[in-house]
C-alpha cells in the first residue's frame, strides 16, 4: 500500500481544483485527482507527474452514489488512511435565469453536485478519514455562500441572485458545520471556504484571480496544524461572515 500522505480534491481535472491537487501536491501529499470523464482526469494527472509530483486518477462522479461507494472501495484498497478530504466539485447550469424562472430539475442538479456531492463523497471516505492522524475536509464554498456578504449592499456578491447556486452553498456552509461538530472530538477538523471571483469555466472565465490564486485558502486550511480552526468559513483576508 501506498505510504505517502494522502489527499483527494474532488472535480479536480481543472481550474481551482487542479490548482489545489497541485498545491498539496507540491506540500508532500501524494493526491488523488478526483474526476467523473477519464480522459480529463488523466490529462490532469499527467501534467503533475510531468511537474515530477505525485498524483493518481479516481474517477469519481459525486452525484452517483454507485460511483462514489466505488471509488471509495477503490482507495480503500490502495491506501490505509485519507489525510485530507477537499470537497471541491461544483457547478452553475445557468447564470441568466432569475429566481423564478429556474426550472427545479436544474436546481436538483445543482445541490446534487454541490450539496449532497459533498455529503455523499464525506461519509463514504469518513472510514479513511477517521484512520488519518488527525485529518482534515475542507467544503469548497463561495462568497454568495454567506447570507451576511449577498445581503450587504458594499459587498461585490450583492448583486449576485442566483438561486439554485446561492442557496446550495449557504446550505453547505451549514452542512461544514454540522460535520465539524461531530468530527471535532476525533480531530478531525472541518472548514469551509470561499476561492474569491476566480477565473474558471463555472463563471466563463469573468473571474479576476487565477486558479492558483483561487486555491491558496483552501490550501492554507487543509494544513492547519492541532491548533487551527475547526467548524469556520474562510477567505483569503481570514475568517468570513455566515
Amino acid at each position: 500500500m501506498n505510504q505517502q500522505r494522502q489527499a483527494l480534491v474532488t472535480g479536480a481535472n481543472k481550474g481551482i481544483g487542479l490548482a489545489i491537487a497541485k498545491g498539496l501536491a507540491e506540500a508532500g501529499f501524494f493526491v488523488w485527482i478526483g474526476a467523473r470523464d477519464r480522459a480529463r482526469g488523466e490529462q490532469a494527472v499527467a501534467q503533475l507527474r510531468d511537474a515530477g509530483l505525485n498524483a493518481a486518477l479516481l474517477e469519481l462522479d459525486v452525484a452517483n452514489a454507485s460511483s462514489v461507494h466505488r471509488a471509495a472501495a477503490t482507495l480503500a484498497a490502495d491506501i490505509c488512511a485519507l489525510d485530507i478530504l477537499i470537497n471541491n466539485a461544483g457547478i452553475v447550469i445557468d447564470m441568466s435565469k432569475a429566481p423564478s424562472e429556474v426550472r427545479m430539475e436544474d436546481m436538483k442538479a445543482v445541490y446534487e453536485v454541490n450539496l449532497f456531492g459533498a455529503v455523499r463523497v464525506t461519509q463514504a471516505f469518513l472510514p479513511l478519514l477517521k484512520a488519518a492522524d488527525q485529518a482534515r475536509i475542507v467544503m469548497m464554498s463561495s462568497g454568495v455562500g454567506s447570507l451576511a456578504l449577498i445581503t450587504d449592499p458594499t459587498s461585490i456578491y450583492s448583486s449576485v441572485n442566483l438561486l439554485d447556486y446561492t442557496s446550495s452553498k449557504v446550505a453547505l456552509n451549514a452542512v461544514t458545520v454540522s460535520f465539524a461538530k461531530e468530527l471535532e472530538p476525533l480531530g478531525i477538523k472541518v472548514n469551509a471556504v470561499e476561492p474569491g471571483h476566480v477565473r474558471t469555466d463555472l463563471n466563463a472565465n469573468s473571474g479576476f484571480l487565477t486558479p492558483e490564486q483561487g486555491a491558496e485558502t483552501a490550501i492554507r486550511m487543509a494544513l492547519i496544524g492541532a491548533d487551527g480552526p475547526t467548524g469556520g468559513f474562510f477567505g483569503a483576508h481570514g475568517r468570513q461572515p455566515w
